[in-house]
């Protein structure tokens, strides 16, 4: 699936190109969340996610995000991220446009995540996007730096 010069591919979480936005998205977010970094760490492994879309320029990665069942009729968007030197250029709602399709096409109905309140750039992002905000769910219920989202997937 090509877009402008950018190639937006759906592969899974072996993928070497996800595997390194992955590290320097986790650098981001330790430096973000501080004391808090290893709370939110555990709940992003890597093992077993079979969704996951890389955007290449090229051979250089430059976004992703992945999503991983969440209930019988929604999904979990997890791992978003693009480098600082590539935002505003719209990949990050590819990537999540990307994600929601592919969701839709495996008869899932609806979209939940997680994000922190100090990652302004996710939170204008899933709100552009249609998200709305819920209360924390799971292991994000009473966290105060945690905001939960959804949206419903429509025919796309």
């Amino acid at each position: 699936m090509e877009r402008g010069s950018y190639q937006l591919i759906r592969t899974d979480s072996t993928d070497p190109a996800f595997r390194e936005l992955v590290a320097e998205l986790d650098k981001d977010l330790a430096i973000r969340d501080g004391s808090e970094h290893a709370f939110f760490a555990q709940f992003n492994k890597l093992n077993d996610i079979r969704h996951v879309v890389v955007v290449l320029d090229g051979s250089a990665p430059i976004g992703c995000g992945a999503f991983k069942p969440f209930d019988g009729s929604a999904v979990e968007i997890k791992r978003m991220y693009v480098p600082p030197t590539h935002r505003q250029k719209g990949i990050a709602s590819a990537v999540l446009g990307t994600l929601e399709r592919w969701a839709h096409e495996l008869g899932y109905g609806r979209c939940v995540l997680e994000t922190g309140t100090k990652q302004p750039e996710a939170i204008a992002l899933y709100r552009k996007c249609g998200y709305h905000l819920i209360p924390n769910y799971g292991q994000y219920a009473g966290v105060e730096s945690s905001m939960c989202f959804e949206k419903v997937l429509v025919k796309i």
